[in-house]
């Protein structure tokens, strides 16, 4: 397998990723809390949360992500995830 084809798989895995985990919070953002900071708070229940947190740990790992905290590591994942999803503008994910 030559570069550029491996790192075409590489891209199409890291948007599967990120439509995955957009859409495992989709799921289960209704009824969503909004914090005093503007940010959502989506409960993902289990088994979808170990999902999730997989997702966001390799993510994180991927992307060198680091945070002071595990949590605020994951978060930042998670935005860097969420924008990856967005590059594909006719996803499926994107209408509501």
């Amino acid at each position: 397998m030559i570069a550029s084809e491996r790192f075409e798989r590489a891209a199409v895995l890291g948007v599967a990723v990120a439509e995955e985990t957009r859409r495992l919070l989709r799921l289960h953002l209704r009824p969503a809390e909004v914090g005093g900071d503007g940010k959502v708070v989506v409960d993902v229940p289990y088994p979808d949360a170990a999902v999730v947190t997989a997702l966001l740990d390799v993510a994180a790992e991927c992307f060198g992500e680091r945070g002071d905290s595990v949590e605020e590591t994951r978060q930042a994942a998670l935005e860097t995830l969420l924008q990856l999803a967005e590059l594909d503008a006719d996803s499926q994910l994107n209408r509501r």
